[in-house]
Protein backbone atom coordinates (compact mmCIF):
# COMPACT_ATOMS: atom_id res chain seq x y z
CA UNK A 1 0.00 0.00 0.00
CA UNK A 2 2.83 2.39 0.91
CA UNK A 3 4.70 1.55 -2.29
CA UNK A 4 1.62 2.14 -4.38
CA UNK A 5 0.99 5.50 -2.71
CA UNK A 6 4.56 6.68 -3.27
CA UNK A 7 4.54 5.63 -6.93
CA UNK A 8 1.22 7.35 -7.47
CA UNK A 9 2.59 10.56 -6.00
CA UNK A 10 5.74 10.41 -8.14
CA UNK A 11 3.71 9.78 -11.26
CA UNK A 12 1.48 12.76 -10.52
CA UNK A 13 4.54 14.98 -10.08
CA UNK A 14 6.12 13.69 -13.28
CA UNK A 15 2.98 14.28 -15.30
CA UNK A 16 2.25 17.76 -14.00
CA UNK A 17 2.83 19.91 -17.07
CA UNK A 18 2.39 23.55 -18.03
CA UNK A 19 -1.02 25.05 -17.44
CA UNK A 20 -2.13 21.90 -15.68
CA UNK A 21 -2.05 19.67 -18.76
CA UNK A 22 -0.74 16.14 -18.48
CA UNK A 23 2.66 15.87 -20.17
CA UNK A 24 4.67 12.84 -21.25
CA UNK A 25 7.42 11.51 -19.01
CA UNK A 26 9.89 11.88 -21.91
CA UNK A 27 9.73 15.67 -21.54
CA UNK A 28 12.02 15.73 -18.53
CA UNK A 29 12.69 19.45 -18.10
CA UNK A 30 10.28 20.46 -20.88
CA UNK A 31 8.82 19.56 -24.26
CA UNK A 32 10.79 18.78 -27.38
CA UNK A 33 11.43 22.08 -29.19
CA UNK A 34 12.66 23.40 -32.50
CA UNK A 35 16.16 23.67 -31.04
CA UNK A 36 16.44 19.86 -31.02
CA UNK A 37 15.89 19.46 -34.77
CA UNK A 38 18.78 18.00 -36.78
CA UNK A 39 20.49 19.79 -39.65
CA UNK A 40 18.39 17.90 -42.21
CA UNK A 41 14.70 17.66 -41.32
CA UNK A 42 12.03 15.36 -42.74
CA UNK A 43 8.40 16.43 -42.30
CA UNK A 44 5.58 13.91 -42.74
CA UNK A 45 3.10 15.86 -44.88
CA UNK A 46 -0.41 15.19 -43.52
CA UNK A 47 1.26 12.32 -41.67
CA UNK A 48 2.81 10.95 -44.89
CA UNK A 49 -0.13 10.76 -47.28
CA UNK A 50 1.39 8.12 -49.57
CA UNK A 51 1.96 5.79 -46.61
CA UNK A 52 -0.91 6.44 -44.18
CA UNK A 53 -4.45 7.90 -44.37
CA UNK A 54 -3.92 11.65 -44.42
CA UNK A 55 -4.77 13.72 -41.35
CA UNK A 56 -6.08 10.68 -39.46
CA UNK A 57 -5.20 9.86 -35.87
CA UNK A 58 -4.11 6.34 -36.80
CA UNK A 59 -1.93 7.75 -39.58
CA UNK A 60 -0.34 10.32 -37.27
CA UNK A 61 0.32 7.66 -34.64
CA UNK A 62 1.96 5.45 -37.28
CA UNK A 63 4.14 8.33 -38.49
CA UNK A 64 5.21 9.08 -34.93
CA UNK A 65 5.96 5.48 -34.01
CA UNK A 66 7.90 4.77 -37.22
CA UNK A 67 10.21 7.68 -36.44
CA UNK A 68 10.95 8.45 -40.11
CA UNK A 69 10.15 12.16 -39.74
CA UNK A 70 11.15 14.74 -37.15
CA UNK A 71 8.08 16.92 -37.83
CA UNK A 72 4.47 15.86 -38.38
CA UNK A 73 2.24 18.12 -40.46
CA UNK A 74 -1.55 18.47 -40.24
CA UNK A 75 -4.08 20.91 -41.67
CA UNK A 76 -6.53 22.80 -39.49
CA UNK A 77 -9.98 24.22 -40.15
CA UNK A 78 -12.63 25.86 -37.99
CA UNK A 79 -16.16 24.56 -37.46
CA UNK A 80 -19.25 26.71 -37.15
CA UNK A 81 -19.02 26.67 -33.36
CA UNK A 82 -15.35 27.67 -33.35
CA UNK A 83 -13.89 24.19 -32.78
CA UNK A 84 -10.61 23.62 -34.59
CA UNK A 85 -10.39 20.30 -36.43
CA UNK A 86 -7.92 18.47 -38.64
CA UNK A 87 -8.90 18.54 -42.32
CA UNK A 88 -7.18 19.68 -45.49
CA UNK A 89 -10.07 20.36 -47.85
CA UNK A 90 -12.80 22.94 -47.35
CA UNK A 91 -15.35 20.15 -47.93
CA UNK A 92 -15.74 16.61 -46.65
CA UNK A 93 -16.26 15.11 -50.10
CA UNK A 94 -12.81 13.75 -50.96
CA UNK A 95 -11.66 12.12 -47.72
CA UNK A 96 -14.85 11.09 -45.87
CA UNK A 97 -18.13 9.26 -46.40
CA UNK A 98 -19.96 12.57 -45.90
CA UNK A 99 -20.41 15.54 -48.19
CA UNK A 100 -20.62 19.26 -47.61
CA UNK A 101 -18.55 22.17 -46.24
CA UNK A 102 -16.51 21.62 -43.09
CA UNK A 103 -17.36 25.12 -41.91
CA UNK A 104 -21.09 24.33 -41.55
CA UNK A 105 -20.61 21.54 -38.97
CA UNK A 106 -20.71 21.72 -35.19
CA UNK A 107 -18.49 19.59 -32.95
CA UNK A 108 -21.34 17.14 -32.31
CA UNK A 109 -21.86 16.72 -36.07
CA UNK A 110 -18.10 16.43 -36.63
CA UNK A 111 -17.94 13.50 -34.26
CA UNK A 112 -20.27 11.55 -36.55
CA UNK A 113 -18.02 12.03 -39.61
CA UNK A 114 -15.89 9.05 -40.67
CA UNK A 115 -12.75 9.18 -42.79
CA UNK A 116 -12.67 6.98 -45.87
CA UNK A 117 -9.29 5.17 -46.14
CA UNK A 118 -7.92 5.68 -49.67
CA UNK A 119 -7.31 2.64 -51.82
CA UNK A 120 -3.74 1.75 -52.67
CA UNK A 121 -2.17 2.55 -49.31
CA UNK A 122 0.11 -0.10 -47.83
CA UNK A 123 -1.39 -1.89 -44.84
CA UNK A 124 -4.96 -2.18 -43.64
CA UNK A 125 -6.83 0.88 -42.38
CA UNK A 126 -10.32 1.31 -40.93
CA UNK A 127 -12.78 4.15 -41.15
CA UNK A 128 -12.31 6.45 -38.16
CA UNK A 129 -13.42 9.79 -36.80
CA UNK A 130 -11.18 12.68 -37.90
CA UNK A 131 -9.42 14.28 -34.93
CA UNK A 132 -9.71 17.74 -33.47
CA UNK A 133 -6.66 19.99 -33.15
CA UNK A 134 -6.88 19.72 -29.35
CA UNK A 135 -6.62 15.93 -29.59
CA UNK A 136 -3.54 16.18 -31.81
CA UNK A 137 -1.83 18.68 -29.49
CA UNK A 138 -2.61 16.56 -26.43
CA UNK A 139 -1.45 13.34 -28.09
CA UNK A 140 1.77 14.53 -29.73
CA UNK A 141 2.60 17.95 -28.32
CA UNK A 142 6.13 18.02 -26.93
CA UNK A 143 6.91 14.48 -28.13
CA UNK A 144 7.53 15.49 -31.74
CA UNK A 145 7.58 18.80 -33.56
CA UNK A 146 4.20 19.60 -35.09
CA UNK A 147 3.35 21.70 -38.13
CA UNK A 148 -0.19 23.09 -38.17
CA UNK A 149 -1.38 24.82 -41.32
CA UNK A 150 -4.06 27.37 -40.50
CA UNK A 151 -6.40 27.03 -43.47
CA UNK A 152 -8.73 29.61 -41.89
CA UNK A 153 -6.72 32.75 -41.01
CA UNK A 154 -9.41 33.84 -38.56
CA UNK A 155 -8.58 30.79 -36.45
CA UNK A 156 -5.05 32.01 -35.69
CA UNK A 157 -5.79 33.66 -32.36
CA UNK A 158 -7.64 30.60 -31.07
CA UNK A 159 -4.85 28.34 -32.34
CA UNK A 160 -2.25 30.47 -30.61
CA UNK A 161 -4.15 30.30 -27.33
CA UNK A 162 -4.30 26.50 -27.51
CA UNK A 163 -0.57 26.24 -28.23
CA UNK A 164 0.48 28.64 -25.47
CA UNK A 165 -1.86 27.02 -22.92
CA UNK A 166 -0.01 23.72 -23.40
CA UNK A 167 3.47 25.26 -23.24
CA UNK A 168 4.17 24.37 -26.88
CA UNK A 169 5.14 27.74 -28.36
CA UNK A 170 8.56 26.36 -29.36
CA UNK A 171 7.20 22.96 -30.38
CA UNK A 172 4.66 23.86 -33.07
CA UNK A 173 5.11 25.59 -36.42
CA UNK A 174 2.07 27.55 -37.60
CA UNK A 175 1.94 27.51 -41.40
CA UNK A 176 0.18 29.74 -43.93
CA UNK A 177 0.50 30.86 -47.55
CA UNK A 178 -0.10 34.48 -46.56
CA UNK A 179 2.83 36.62 -45.35
CA UNK A 180 0.54 38.75 -43.17
CA UNK A 181 -0.66 35.62 -41.34
CA UNK A 182 2.94 34.54 -40.76
CA UNK A 183 3.76 38.00 -39.41
CA UNK A 184 0.79 37.87 -37.06
CA UNK A 185 1.76 34.38 -35.88
CA UNK A 186 5.22 35.76 -35.07
CA UNK A 187 3.70 38.64 -33.10
CA UNK A 188 1.61 36.11 -31.16
CA UNK A 189 4.84 34.43 -30.02
CA UNK A 190 4.48 31.42 -32.32
CA UNK A 191 6.90 29.76 -34.73
CA UNK A 192 5.86 31.20 -38.09
CA UNK A 193 6.04 29.18 -41.29
CA UNK A 194 5.28 30.54 -44.76
CA UNK A 195 4.72 28.32 -47.78
CA UNK A 196 5.02 29.56 -51.35
CA UNK A 197 4.11 28.03 -54.69
CA UNK A 198 6.29 27.68 -57.77
CA UNK A 199 4.55 30.66 -59.40
CA UNK A 200 4.78 32.85 -56.29
CA UNK A 201 8.51 32.20 -55.88
CA UNK A 202 9.22 33.72 -59.31
CA UNK A 203 8.47 37.21 -57.97
CA UNK A 204 8.90 36.76 -54.20
CA UNK A 205 11.60 38.60 -52.26
CA UNK A 206 12.09 36.20 -49.35
CA UNK A 207 14.64 38.37 -47.59
CA UNK A 208 11.78 40.77 -46.76
CA UNK A 209 10.34 38.06 -44.49
CA UNK A 210 13.54 37.13 -42.65
CA UNK A 211 12.60 39.11 -39.54
CA UNK A 212 9.46 37.11 -38.79
CA UNK A 213 9.52 33.77 -40.65
CA UNK A 214 11.09 30.75 -38.95
CA UNK A 215 10.53 28.30 -41.83
CA UNK A 216 10.21 29.20 -45.51
CA UNK A 217 8.33 26.34 -47.17
CA UNK A 218 9.16 26.38 -50.90
CA UNK A 219 7.78 24.44 -53.84
CA UNK A 220 10.35 21.88 -55.00
CA UNK A 221 9.24 22.51 -58.61
CA UNK A 222 10.52 26.09 -58.49
CA UNK A 223 13.42 27.16 -60.69
CA UNK A 224 16.95 26.71 -59.38
CA UNK A 225 17.46 30.47 -59.20
CA UNK A 226 14.27 30.94 -57.15
CA UNK A 227 15.25 28.22 -54.68
CA UNK A 228 18.75 29.64 -54.29
CA UNK A 229 17.26 33.08 -53.65
CA UNK A 230 15.13 31.57 -50.89
CA UNK A 231 18.11 29.74 -49.40
CA UNK A 232 20.11 32.99 -49.36
CA UNK A 233 17.30 35.04 -47.81
CA UNK A 234 18.53 34.88 -44.23
CA UNK A 235 15.58 32.72 -43.11
CA UNK A 236 17.15 29.93 -41.01
CA UNK A 237 15.10 27.00 -42.34
CA UNK A 238 14.18 26.55 -45.99
CA UNK A 239 12.23 23.33 -46.54
CA UNK A 240 10.88 22.09 -49.86
CA UNK A 241 7.38 20.69 -50.43
CA UNK A 242 5.89 18.32 -51.44
CA UNK A 243 8.75 15.96 -52.21
CA UNK A 244 7.89 12.34 -53.03
CA UNK A 245 11.01 10.87 -54.67
CA UNK A 246 14.69 10.63 -53.72
CA UNK A 247 15.65 12.48 -56.92
CA UNK A 248 13.48 15.47 -55.99
CA UNK A 249 14.95 15.48 -52.50
CA UNK A 250 18.55 15.29 -53.70
CA UNK A 251 18.06 18.26 -56.04
CA UNK A 252 16.67 20.62 -53.39
CA UNK A 253 19.37 19.59 -50.92
CA UNK A 254 22.09 20.30 -53.49
CA UNK A 255 20.58 23.77 -53.92
CA UNK A 256 20.88 24.40 -50.18
CA UNK A 257 17.51 23.51 -48.64
CA UNK A 258 17.88 22.00 -45.17
CA UNK A 259 14.60 20.10 -44.99
CA UNK A 260 11.93 18.39 -47.07
CA UNK A 261 8.18 18.06 -46.55
CA UNK A 262 7.15 14.71 -47.97
CA UNK A 263 4.23 12.36 -48.48
CA UNK A 264 6.70 9.45 -48.34
CA UNK A 265 8.93 9.87 -45.26
CA UNK A 266 9.57 6.13 -45.02
CA UNK A 267 10.85 5.92 -48.58
CA UNK A 268 13.11 8.94 -48.27
CA UNK A 269 14.50 7.99 -44.87
CA UNK A 270 15.68 4.60 -46.13
CA UNK A 271 17.04 5.86 -49.47
CA UNK A 272 20.59 7.25 -49.25
CA UNK A 273 21.19 10.80 -50.40
CA UNK A 274 23.29 10.98 -53.56
CA UNK A 275 26.32 13.26 -53.23
CA UNK A 276 25.58 13.52 -49.52
CA UNK A 277 28.98 15.01 -48.76
CA UNK A 278 28.50 17.66 -51.45
CA UNK A 279 25.02 18.49 -50.17
CA UNK A 280 26.37 18.75 -46.62
CA UNK A 281 29.18 21.09 -47.74
CA UNK A 282 26.71 23.24 -49.64
CA UNK A 283 24.35 23.41 -46.66
CA UNK A 284 27.26 24.23 -44.34
CA UNK A 285 28.54 27.04 -46.56
CA UNK A 286 25.11 28.58 -46.92
CA UNK A 287 24.40 28.26 -43.18
CA UNK A 288 27.67 30.09 -42.51
CA UNK A 289 26.65 32.74 -45.03
CA UNK A 290 23.28 33.20 -43.36
CA UNK A 291 24.92 33.58 -39.95
CA UNK A 292 27.41 36.13 -41.28
CA UNK A 293 24.64 38.06 -43.03
CA UNK A 294 22.58 38.12 -39.84
CA UNK A 295 25.55 39.52 -37.92
CA UNK A 296 26.20 42.34 -40.38
CA UNK A 297 22.51 42.93 -41.16
CA UNK A 298 22.95 42.51 -44.90
CA UNK A 299 21.79 40.16 -47.62
CA UNK A 300 24.03 37.06 -47.79
CA UNK A 301 26.69 37.08 -50.49
CA UNK A 302 25.76 34.55 -53.14
CA UNK A 303 29.12 33.34 -54.30
CA UNK A 304 31.73 31.28 -52.49
CA UNK A 305 34.79 32.87 -54.09
CA UNK A 306 36.14 36.34 -54.77
CA UNK A 307 36.29 35.39 -58.44
CA UNK A 308 32.68 35.26 -59.59
CA UNK A 309 31.40 34.62 -63.07
CA UNK A 310 28.56 36.74 -64.44
CA UNK A 311 26.35 33.67 -64.62
CA UNK A 312 26.84 32.74 -60.97
CA UNK A 313 25.95 36.30 -59.87
CA UNK A 314 22.76 36.47 -61.95
CA UNK A 315 21.19 33.11 -61.25
CA UNK A 316 22.99 31.81 -58.17
CA UNK A 317 25.50 28.98 -57.69
CA UNK A 318 25.10 25.85 -59.74
CA UNK A 319 27.21 22.82 -60.42
CA UNK A 320 29.16 24.54 -63.19
CA UNK A 321 29.23 28.12 -61.94
CA UNK A 322 30.73 26.95 -58.64
CA UNK A 323 33.57 25.29 -60.53
CA UNK A 324 34.11 28.41 -62.62
CA UNK A 325 34.17 30.61 -59.50
CA UNK A 326 36.58 28.37 -57.62
CA UNK A 327 39.16 27.91 -60.37
CA UNK A 328 39.96 26.47 -63.77
CA UNK A 329 37.90 23.55 -65.01
CA UNK A 330 40.04 20.48 -65.62
CA UNK A 331 38.67 18.67 -68.62
CA UNK A 332 39.93 17.30 -71.89
CA UNK A 333 38.08 20.04 -73.75
CA UNK A 334 39.68 22.69 -71.55
CA UNK A 335 43.16 21.35 -72.25
CA UNK A 336 42.51 21.37 -75.99
CA UNK A 337 40.95 24.83 -76.12
CA UNK A 338 39.60 27.68 -74.15
CA UNK A 339 38.42 27.18 -70.56
CA UNK A 340 35.59 29.57 -71.39
CA UNK A 341 34.41 27.31 -74.20
CA UNK A 342 34.56 24.32 -71.84
CA UNK A 343 32.41 25.85 -69.13
CA UNK A 344 30.05 28.54 -70.38
CA UNK A 345 27.96 26.53 -72.88
CA UNK A 346 27.65 23.65 -70.44
CA UNK A 347 26.42 25.92 -67.64
CA UNK A 348 23.70 27.45 -69.79
CA UNK A 349 22.59 24.04 -71.03
CA UNK A 350 22.46 22.84 -67.44
CA UNK A 351 20.46 25.94 -66.51
CA UNK A 352 17.85 25.28 -69.20
CA UNK A 353 17.38 21.71 -68.06
CA UNK A 354 17.01 22.67 -64.39
CA UNK A 355 14.37 25.31 -64.97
Amino acid sequence: MVTRTVLTGLTALALAGPAGFLTPLEWGGGPLTVDALPRLVYTAHRGGALEVPENSMSGLVAAFERGTAQVIDVDTRMLRDGTLVVMHDATLDRTTYTRGPVRELTLREWQRVRLRPPTGLPGRWRAERPPTVAEVLDRFGGRVMLMLEAKDPQSLARLGTMIHARGLARSVFVNSNKPWVARRAHHLGLLAQLWRSQAQLRTDRPRDWASFVDVLDVDYKARDADLVRAVNSGIPRVWAHTVTTPRQRDRVLRLGCNGVITDAPGLLSRTPIRDRAKAARTAGRRAAGRRAAAQRGAMPYRAYSTRVSAYSWVSGPTRWSQRWASGPVQSSRATRGSMWAATWPRSWADRSRST
